[in-house]
């Protein structure tokens, strides 16, 4: 399985992380991956296969959400032909294909009970029995397995099998999110805009300007590296203007026209209010005026951009008068984007 991405960062506790990763890759035994999603769970697994005595084996990748409940067995240890309906021939499972190599088994948490149990006997005798048929076929196969949940939680409500569990957690490797490694944020920024510059043909790489900054500082990235990569890559293709990237386009939903719900306040730019700016974060190193100016500036900016830098558009949108948002552009220093 070749990779388009890689592994990126030098904070201390993703370091620490991977470290853990590529120690426990020398041993011929499971590994369980936990993190939030879009920490790079995946790439740690691809990790733990490459630097294996395994590496030049299959590498078989299962997300146990993605097949309803009915096929996971069947996807996992395969079936005969006629086991059930629709299964007109023989069909080897994921275990049978990763043999000598490595599976790695995405949405660990989601199996069912039934699946479990099937699961835990295959990592204990090392034999698959494909549905249909009484006779089991040897495996040689190394687990790695991630989850975003806190399994020994499901353990206590008696939802996944603690017998499995212990086998499967002899190396517990814990991802942290990307808030908790702030410093690798601008770096993984630089990386995502560098390369979608040279994927859109562009000559050189601007850089980022003080607001995009700020805002890849200040965001919380819920969906960690791959909604801040997924946001830097949208924003540098987005960006039309000569220089530096100055605005960050986090939400790819947002705009003034989009549709409402009974559930969903008036956009922002539709009522003059500032639900739908970008989220200011509480920064207790700046006092009140500061992270406002802040935040007004951010919200200039984007409804500049939306509005093409046409003023007198963005004016009404914001439900200014054009000469009140020609004062607050240049307050902020923002005047020639309409000029």
């Amino acid at each position: 399985m070749e990779r388009a991405s890689q592994v990126v960062g030098q904070s201390g506790p993703f370091l620490d992380a991977l470290e853990r990763a590529s120690r426990a890759a020398q041993l011929d035994r499971p590994v369980l991956v936990i993190g939030e999603r879009g920490t790079g769970k995946e790439l740690v697994a691809e990790r733990l296969h490459r630097l294996s005595g395994r590496w030049d084996q299959p590498l078989v990748v299962m997300n146990c959400a993605a097949l309803p409940e009915t096929l996971i067995e069947a996807e996992l240890f395969g079936h005969e032909a006629g086991a059930f309906t629709g299964a007109t021939k023989a069909r080897t499972g994921r275990f049978e294909e990763a043999d000598g190599g490595t599976l790695f088994l995405d949405e660990l948490g989601t199996l069912s009970m039934g699946a479990q149990e099937r699961l835990l006997r295959a990592v204990e005798y090392g034999e698959v029995t494909r549905i249909g048929s009484s006779r089991p076929i040897r495996v040689d196969v190394r687990i790695v397995a991630a989850t975003n949940e806190h399994l020994p939680d499901r353990v206590e409500r008696g939802t996944f099998r603690a017998d499995l569990l212990d086998r499967l957690s002899f190396e517990v490797v814990t991802l942290p999110p990307l808030r908790a490694r702030p410093g690798d944020i601008m770096v993984l920024a630089d990386f995502f805009g560098r390369r979608m510059a040279a994927e859109i043909g562009r000559d050189e790489w601007p850089g980022f300007g003080p607001n995009a900054v700020d805002q890849l500082m200040e965001h919380r990235w819920p969906g960690n590296v791959r909604e801040l990569r997924n946001a830097v890559e949208r924003s540098v293709y987005r960006w039309e203007r000569p220089g530096p990237i100055d605005l960050v386009e986090v939400d790819p939903f947002a705009s003034p026209f989009r549709p409402r719900t009974a559930s969903t306040p008036p956009p922002a730019a539709a009522t003059g209010e500032a639900g739908d700016a970008p989220e200011v974060a509480d920064d207790n190193g700046d006092d009140f005026k500061t992270r406002v100016n802040r935040f007004e500036r951010q919200l200039l900016t984007r409804a500049m951009a939306e509005a093409r830098y046409n003023q007198r558009t963005c004016a009404d949108t914001l439900g200014l008068t054009y000469d009140q948002l020609r004062h607050a552009l240049k307050r902020h220093g923002l005047l020639g984007q309409g000029g």
